[in-house]
């Protein structure tokens, strides 16, 4: 009873998770995620660009996401967004990139982004 219910739900998941329509993007690629922010009583929408680091467990799965990381002020901040999330807005694909590995985990040692990516010419 318990497992049938919980395909089902997965199953209602998956539809609405195909009606976001986002873009599609691979590690290496540089985006721009909105994310719906609540202060109080109001939302705002918040942009955060990096690079794509990681998509784990796909895009049509209730459980996938991906790793997005940039530079802030000399920090490194390494965000981890739900493709089933509602709080995302949009997805916007800025600069693609050509990475030679699907999980870019080693970047997280080096000094600069532009280690590993080559940028595709359009």
């Amino acid at each position: 009873m318990g497992i049938k219910l919980i395909d089902k739900i997965n199953a209602e998941q998956v539809a609405s998770l195909k009606d976001k329509n986002y873009p599609d993007f691979r590690a290496g690629d540089t985006v721009r995620v909105s994310i719906k922010i609540k202060e109080g009583e109001k939302f705002r929408v918040q942009d955060f660009e990096g690079k794509v680091l990681a998509i784990d467990n796909g895009r049509g799965n209730v459980t996938g996401n991906f790793t997005v990381t940039r530079d802030s002020y000399g920090v490194r901040v390494e965000k981890l967004f739900p493709f089933a999330s509602p709080w995302i807005q949009a997805i916007k694909v800025i600069k693609k990139g050509k990475a030679r590995r699907a999980k870019l985990y080693n970047e997280r040692t080096f000094c600069s982004h532009k280690a590993v990516r080559k940028l595709v010419k359009k």
